[in-house]
């Protein structure tokens, strides 16, 4: 994930389809284990389908879970996405997770070596893989600045619908406030303060044009359902046969 990028967010635990979808020309691609059918099973072989894709993989965990950050970046994960942050003290958890000692507590147990690929060194594991906290709650915009500042923290990621009904607004007002000191405006201030990267989940090209302008352009610009949907009208159309 780099600071211009688009990404493709997938729900869908098929590795068949998650390998085709890798090689469609998004940027990354993200599995969502917190609304999507993975489990720890489907990461492994999630894992083992795209250990040679081109297309980084970004696993969205369920939690600030420890056992599951490391499992995604076990798998092979580039990326995590840490759901759930209600303030400073989650994000030092989620990086510490992600990385092993001394700059973190991940547990030692790579995928790779179970369908016969190579165990990466950690100090290499450690510099090449990146933790990104999502700002979806209210208490996580509170301590924005410092979550940004945390060691190992590499990017903030908005999640805007999340935070609309944390914030009691909608997502149409939250992309419509441009104000210097609207929630995304000081998402993206704190990001850029500290260095890091900064990203959002758009879902729809639309939605996508929407966030550019506060300064975000690491953006999850479709879905893998808005993909299948469009695909199938846009093949109907072209058919051009009336029912």
């Amino acid at each position: 994930m780099s600071a211009t990028s688009r990404g493709l967010w997938t729900f869908t635990a098929d590795a068949d389809l998650l390998l085709r979808l890798s090689a469609s020309g998004f940027d990354w691609l993200a599995i969502d284990a917190q609304h999507g059918p993975v489990d720890r099973a489907a990461l492994h072989a999630i894992g083992r389908a795209l250990a040679d894709a081109a297309t980084p993989l970004v696993v969205r965990v369920p939690a600030v879970d420890a056992a599951w950050i490391g499992a995604a970046l076990d798998a092979g994960a580039a990326a995590v996405i840490v759901p759930s942050i209600t303030g400073v003290s989650d994000a030092v958890r989620a990086a510490r997770a992600a990385r092993y000692p001394p700059e973190g507590d991940r547990s030692w147990g790579p995928f790779p070596p179970v369908w016969g690929g190579s165990a990466p060194q950690a100090a290499t594991a450690n510099a090449d893989v990146a933790c990104w906290a999502l700002i979806e709650t209210a208490g996580a915009l509170a301590d924005v600045d410092a979550i940004a500042a945390t060691p190992g923290i590499d990017g903030l990621f908005v999640g805007p619908l999340d935070l609309a009904l944390s914030l009691g607004t909608t997502v149409d007002g939250l992309l419509d406030d441009h104000d210097p000191g609207g929630p995304i405006a000081v998402i993206v201030a704190a990001a850029a303060r500290h260095g890091i990267l900064v990203g959002a989940f758009a879902g729809s090209p639309a939605a996508a044009a929407r966030l550019r302008p506060h300064g975000i352009h690491c953006l999850a610009v479709a879905t893998d359902l808005g993909v299948v949907t469009e695909g199938c009208r846009s093949l109907l159309a072209e058919d051009g046969v009336t029912p």
